[in-house]
């Protein structure tokens, strides 16, 4: 697969194309990629993800935080799973939004010669939206290409969109996420230095420093996988602000206890599969029934994670 940064980047002849943010890649995403995958391979032409990196509404909108569920890399590696030829991650900045959607489709043709549109019921482009989809049907038919419109994707009567993916980790609820996203959520991250106290409890934790636009599950304890280059091993995560040690944090931390782990982790990259929540984060009178809630956190995870692996 082919991931580049720039539409101009790209030149061919014809291709298969659809258009969007494809955040977190779920299974909305995944369902209208797999209907354009099958009719670009049947077709012996390449299959092709424009998506855009920063996300529009954090252009136009000023939305912050963030709050990616994937990174712009992490999302081409699942689109190249699904099998997607090329990926191209567009810079979107205020001179594309004011781009009209009759000059955008032309520099679309004049790159990629698509033959085939391919977009969700609720997707428009160019400035101000103004290419929507009764615009795009009208073009379709004097331009010479086929658009297709998927309808949403239903879980048990919900749309999946990344909004609810977003909705969902902030609640806390992975496995909801994980229903969402036809796998279970990741988190990576850089193991940093913090206050020691896992390792004064005797209970040693590994501090993950995060991207601060990544989305991020609710506070609270959680059963994961931790995968560490290539090696993957059962994990008790709490997410929080350390109520019982009154930290005065400014923002909630990521810490992972690795079980049957010994080693140096300090700024090694560690990645953390969200399985089950376990509980939400509370204030202890003390370090001693924090351990001993810890030790049953502990015993719980290994029962979890001894017969559920992701998904």
């Amino acid at each position: 697969m082919q991931h580049v940064r720039d539409l101009a980047e790209v030149r061919l002849p014809a291709s298969l194309l659809t258009i969007g943010s494809f955040d977190g890649v779920h299974r909305g995403h995944q369902d209208l990629l797999g209907r354009m995958l099958g009719a670009a391979h049947g077709r012996g032409v390449p299959a092709v993800v424009l998506t855009f990196y920063p996300h529009p509404s954090v252009v136009l909108r000023g939305r912050k935080p963030a709050y990616y569920i994937t990174s712009p890399d992490e999302k081409a590696d699942l689109l190249r799973k699904l099998g997607v030829d090329i990926v191209i991650t567009q810079t979107f900045d205020l001179d594309l939004s004011r781009v009209e959607a009759p000059d955008f489709l032309d520099r679309l043709t004049a790159q990629l010669g698509f033959q085939d549109l391919w977009a969700g019921e609720d997707f428009a482009l160019g400035h101000q939206r103004r290419g929507n989809r009764h615009y795009l049907t009208r073009a379709s038919a004097e331009r010479g290409f086929r658009f297709h419109i998927v309808p949403p994707f239903l879980l048990e009567g919900e749309v999946v969109s990344s909004t609810r993916v977003r909705e969902a980790l902030r609640s806390g609820d992975v496995a909801r996420a994980a229903g969402y996203l036809g796998r279970n959520f990741e988190l990576p991250g850089t193991v940093k230095r913090g206050a020691g106290r896992g390792k004064q409890l005797g209970i040693p934790t590994a501090n993950l420093e995060v991207w601060e636009e990544r989305a991020v599950p609710g506070n609270g304890v959680y059963a994961c996988f931790a995968e560490l280059e290539g090696e993957r091993m059962p994990a008790v995560v709490n997410i929080g602000m350390r109520p019982t040690f009154a930290d005065n944090l400014n923002a909630p931390v990521v810490e992972a206890h690795l079980l049957d782990f010994e080693g140096d982790l300090y700024d090694r990259e560690l990645r953390l599969v969200f399985v089950a929540r376990l509980r939400d984060e509370r204030k202890f009178s003390g370090p001693e029934p924090l351990i001993e809630q810890i030790g049953r956190d502990i015993q719980r995870a290994r029962e979890l994670l001894g017969r559920v692996e992701p998904a």
